[in-house]
């Protein structure tokens, strides 16, 4: 693949996940023009500075912000690398980019789970089986939204509940608003480290039977993984909504993605 000397399209992701670091950069170094669209300030901190690097903090209300956000930067592609599980934004921009025919792409970690007796798929937060929960620890790893309304549902089926959450205000203050005692969070971001991996110390710590998580394709699945591997507990992984599953063009690998968007746009 070779550069274009002359190539200045503008091109849009919106990311949830690290893969926007790494997209933004190869596009860059193929001198288009990037605008990335992040949640927290803390987030586009961790992109590179580059004067053809746009930094758009915040979420996107409706469909209609992002067909007046793709008219005003003249956007050619947009590029959908936003959470598995962020649906709500996945199916705006599909409306949006449909109704004024704009191309757009999903990019999509591979799953890597590797079956074994201790891992399964769920259809729902809700669906590991009631009469085996009784008195057994089970550990949310599932973000913060619906942090409080499964944490419930699990002590109802006197299940003993803790969690895990991401050091942001928004995770923090959910999750100490929640039901769960306070001595049952902690706050830590996935371990990204095989030779410490500090999920495993907290599994110990307390001594957890089932750990609950979604099929995100992240590091803190792989950490599960690795973790339960072998091991007594369970790993149940919420599978992914099937919204993502319908795009014209969806692709996992960086490589195709920015190929695609290179040949194309």
């Amino acid at each position: 693949m070779q550069n274009q000397e002359n190539c200045y399209e503008n091109v849009w992701i919106l990311s949830g996940t690290s893969d926007g670091l790494e997209i933004a950069k190869r596009l860059l170094e193929l001198n288009y023009s990037v605008f990335a669209s992040v949640l927290t300030y803390k987030a586009g901190q961790a992109y590179i500075k580059n004067p053809k690097l746009h930094i758009i903090t915040g979420k996107l209300s409706n469909k209609y912000e992002i067909i007046n956000f793709i008219k005003k930067n003249k956007i050619k592609c947009v590029v959908d690398a936003t959470h598995p599980f962020a649906v709500i934004i996945s199916k705006n921009l599909k409306d949006a980019c449909k109704e004024i025919n704009t191309p757009l792409l999903l990019f999509e970690r591979k799953s890597l789970i590797n079956k074994t007796n201790n891992f399964f798929y769920i259809d729902d937060l809700k669906n590991i089986n009631k009469v085996e929960l009784e008195n057994k620890n089970i550990l949310l790893a599932i973000g913060s939204r619906f942090l409080n309304d499964t944490a419930n549902y699990y002590m109802n089926c006197k299940a003993n509940v803790f969690a895990r959450v991401l050091p942001t205000y928004e995770s923090i203050t959910k999750a100490f608003g929640s039901c769960i005692k306070k001595s049952n969070i902690a706050i830590l971001e996935p371990s990204k480290s095989e030779q410490s991996i500090l999920e495993k110390k907290l599994c110990d710590f307390w001594e957890i039977d089932y750990v609950l998580c979604r099929e995100s394709g992240s590091y803190s699945q792989k950490n599960w993984e690795s973790i339960i591997y072998g091991s007594k507990m369970k790993l149940f992984l919420v599978k992914r909504p099937k919204l993502k599953n319908d795009y014209s063009y969806s692709f996992n690998e960086y490589e195709n993605l920015i190929d695609h968007i290179f040949r194309k746009y």
